[in-house]
């Protein structure tokens, strides 16, 4: 049984389940920098840095891997992550309460969100973190 009731969990805010810890990665590194980084850190995605203040942050996941490189065939050392990552992403507030995001999270078909403060990015949100804020 769930520790808070659905009410609470649904006007919880982002900043309060999301992962603080934000890995990112250059968009010239290879497929094969990623897929090391994401096992290293242990992580299933991570924020590909922008190339200027005027550039929009991407992201790369075991998703983008597992359907642009492993199932075409293709060879991680020469894909660069600016070819196979999303771009531009979706952001969320960290005010933003965990009802809205999860509604987002359906409605734009993504799974995870960096957590942007108007300034600089300061966490990530899952749906896998939105979950298991039912038991905490």
């Amino acid at each position: 049984m769930a520790n808070k009731s659905l009410k609470e969990l649904r006007f919880t805010k982002v900043e309060n389940v999301m992962k603080k810890a934000v890995v990112s990665i250059e968009g010239k590194q290879t497929a094969f920098d990623a897929i090391k980084m994401m096992r290293e850190k242990k992580v299933s995605s991570l924020l590909v840095n922008r190339r200027g203040k005027e550039d929009a942050w991407g992201i790369v996941t075991r998703k983008d891997v597992v359907n642009k490189i492993i199932d075409p065939g293709k060879n991680p050392k020469d894909v660069k992550v600016h070819e196979i990552m999303s771009k531009p992403l979706v952001m969320v507030s960290p005010g933003l309460a965990l009802k809205y995001c999860a509604r987002l999270f359906h409605q734009a078909g993504i799974r995870r969100a960096p957590v942007f403060d108007g300034k600089e990015i300061v966490g990530i949100i899952s749906n896998t973190d939105i979950f298991n804020a039912m038991l905490d």
